[in-house]
């Protein structure tokens, strides 16, 4: 079994030993309360739900465990966290959410790390009636998806291109006969949230900053190595003097590349999520700015709805929330107040 599956089998240990505990407690004060109880309620089983996302070692998804575990427990349910360690890829998800389906929760969160590789896996839940919900990431079929999470990322995309212009004062840089070489980040290009982010880049930057030259996506699987390795030949083979970083992880990989090849002053960097790496990076000048996201409120709304899904209760199907933009003159509180949480 792979780190993912021991971490995953660890877990359900943990969820296993409580269960036990939570029989004996409920035993004795059924012994206690005598003729009063009756056996059906003191045995009344909790909702599981089944929680799973591509890199739980990425902050973004800490952060959002923080918020779905906090639900959980004002739920009264029982949550089954997982996900591979750090590879985020459709290949290291299946095989864990076949392992979930095979125990049967009473609903389950998704983040796909593919709008369709999934599809299959969805299906049998779905089938089985297990209702299903999306968080930060979506599958391409949303119609036998009970609610999809996620923040707003095509306006984020839209937000990192105003920013990164503004940051390399673009009106005076870049020109038609000079146009300035521009790199792009992303773990995957098949992600909805990363696609929507870069299709929302694109966008803006077609529309308003014709002078941009964007590179070819480095796509680094979430690994701020690769995304690191990519930057810094792409600072190598061009005159560059922007990065946009459509997640974290990229984000990291974008600020040690410039620093590495000496260019803080030069080469400016917008990143995604306010991990505290990344907020370091803004309040040393290494960072120009960061769309932030909201994991926790993500992980709680995700628990929520697929609680009320399970119950079969009515859930909202599409909830975007929106995407802070921080910046180097941010005060204090706000930098404060967006960070991830680490625990």
């Amino acid at each position: 079994m792979d780190k993912g599956g021991k971490q995953m089998k660890s877990r359900s240990m943990r969820f296993i030993q409580g269960a036990a505990a939570a029989s004996t407690l409920a035993a004795s004060m059924f012994a206690a309360l005598g003729s009063s109880a009756t056996a059906a309620s003191a045995a009344k089983p909790k909702l599981t739900i089944a929680f799973n996302v591509g890199a739980e070692a990425d902050p973004f998804f800490i952060s959002m465990s923080v918020g779905a575990y906090a639900e959980a427990a004002k739920l009264g349910v029982n949550l089954i966290w997982s996900g591979n360690p750090s590879q985020y890829s459709p290949s290291t998800q299946l095989p864990i959410l076949e392992q979930l389906y095979s125990q049967k929760p009473n609903a389950i969160v998704i983040a796909p790390t593919d709008t369709k590789a999934l599809a299959g896996i969805t299906s049998q839940f779905v089938n089985a009636g297990i209702p299903v919900v999306n968080v930060d990431s979506g599958n391409a079929n949303q119609s036998n998806i009970s609610a999809w999470v996620t923040g707003y990322n095509y306006q984020g995309g839209q937000a990192a291109a105003d920013a990164l212009a503004k940051a390399i004062n673009y009106s005076t840089v870049c020109t038609s006969s000079s146009k300035c070489a521009v790199a792009v980040g992303v773990s995957s290009l098949t992600t909805s949230t990363d696609a929507a982010r870069v299709k929302g880049f694109n966008d803006e930057v077609k529309k308003k900053f014709s002078n941009m030259k964007l590179l070819q996506a480095v796509v680094s699987q979430s690994s701020p190595a690769t995304a690191q390795s990519g930057f810094e030949q792409d600072i190598a083979a061009n005159n560059l003097v922007g990065i946009f970083a459509v997640d974290g992880t990229d984000a990291e990989g974008a600020t040690a590349a410039v620093a590495a090849k000496g260019a803080v002053a030069s080469i400016k960097v917008i990143g995604y999520d306010a991990y505290a790496t990344n907020e370091a990076s803004l309040k040393a000048g290494t960072l120009a700015g960061i769309i932030s996201q909201q994991p926790e409120t993500e992980g709680m709304l995700a628990v929520k709805y697929a609680y009320m899904a399970a119950m079969k209760q009515h859930v909202p199907h599409l909830t975007q929330l929106s995407n802070p933009v921080l910046t180097p003159s941010s005060s204090a509180a706000t930098l404060a107040k967006w960070v991830y949480a680490t625990a």
